[in-house]
């Protein structure tokens, strides 16, 4: 495995993950802030939990792409609509496993079950619908568009 190249297409890729999470953000699409939820799981201060938030996605990010890579390997081939499928599935995964168990592991978010509090993130629900309608199709847009960009750049 090109371990040099991984790396460099993994941070590619998780950046223009970000990227479309952030845009969409900003833009209004959705309410889902994933570096906010990310650091606020090892800090406290929602000014502070974006840069540890950032790091902890680009770490994982690294990580899917090692798993993206493998699989590439195993399978023998690869190519942007390969990865974009795993993207797909990988989305999907994200939208309803892990997002909606962030709650039961995240220490300053709210549970469906746990009535209004102060100083907690809302609960994401399934596909992640407590951050707006639109948070679907966004998160899977980002999830293809970094599959495909893997698959792309896969020797």
């Amino acid at each position: 495995m090109d371990w040099q190249g991984w790396a460099t297409f993994g941070f590619v890729a998780t950046a223009v993950l970000t990227g479309i999470l952030v845009t969409a953000q900003l833009a209004g699409h959705t309410r889902m802030d994933l570096p906010t939820m990310l650091g606020t799981m090892v800090t406290p201060s929602l000014d502070r939990a974006r840069l540890p938030g950032i790091v902890i996605h680009a770490v994982m990010g690294q990580v899917f792409a090692l798993f993206y890579g493998s699989a590439f390997a195993l399978l023998g081939r690869s190519g942007p609509v390969l990865g974009a499928s795993f993207g797909l599935v990988h989305g999907l995964i994200a939208l309803t496993v892990l997002i909606p168990a962030l709650p039961a592991i995240h220490p300053r978010m709210a549970s469906e079950r746990s009535g209004p509090e102060l100083n907690v993130l809302e609960p994401p629900a399934l596909f992640a619908q407590n951050y707006g309608r639109s948070t679907v199709i966004v998160t899977l847009v980002a999830h293809v568009a970094y599959g495909a960009i893997l698959g792309l750049m896969h020797p």
